[in-house]
């Protein structure tokens, strides 16, 4: 098994999935509701905000988001896909092995983790940790999501990996503590938690 290959992310791929009305899984407003919930969270938990990596960042809807809750930050773009480097300016790289001079206060690795093989992912889960020393937001949809039937799979695109929900809390847990919504604080972070602001280890 291996992941899928970067030259899948090419202009039709995103045409379908980003642009297209009618097949894109991409929706700007859902986007602005997730970004607000995250962005709120940590402005409550009071983590210092001023180093962002969107890392497998696609057209960059995260990116205004960022710049509206946290204006003092400067946000980096990390994409696989040769198509939207030329397109946006990202930096091209992946989350198997992307490296950084310094971590980042804040990472975004939304729809992407699911593209990997068990080796790869195993590998992009340890990178995450040694990339980011504040906060980490993560979404992937997992094994349970197709048995619980709450994937639409005509819009799903069916080259992803279904790895359980284990996988990437295992994966995670050994770096990060889980604190709700997808959001995970690092272990090096010196920002205090309330023992039920975190899920039981």
């Amino acid at each position: 098994m291996e992941s899928v290959s970067a030259a899948a992310f090419d202009e039709s791929y995103y045409q379908r999935y980003y642009f297209d009305k009618k097949t894109k899984v991409a929706d700007p407003q859902h986007i602005e509701r997730l970004g607000a919930f995250v962005c709120a969270y940590l402005k409550y938990l009071r983590v210092p905000v001023h180093r962002v990596l969107d890392i497998g960042c696609g057209v960059g809807l995260w990116r205004d988001i960022v710049s509206q809750h946290f204006p003092q930050a400067r946000y980096h773009g990390v994409e696989v896909s040769e198509y939207l480097c030329e397109r946006y300016g990202w930096e091209r790289g992946s989350v198997v092995d992307y490296r950084a001079g310094e971590p980042f206060d804040f990472l975004i690795c939304q729809g992407v983790l699911a593209y990997l093989s068990p080796l790869d992912l195993k590998r992009a889960l340890s990178n995450l940790g040694t990339l980011t020393r504040g906060a980490l937001y993560v979404e992937a949809v997992v094994r349970e999501d197709y048995e619980r039937d709450i994937v639409d799979e005509s819009l799903t695109d069916p080259q992803l990996f279904r790895h359980r929900a284990d996988v990437y809390r295992r994966g995670l847990s050994r770096q990060f503590k889980e604190i709700g919504g997808g959001v995970w604080l690092s272990r090096q972070s010196d920002v205090p938690l309330f023992s039920l602001e975190c899920v039981a280890e």
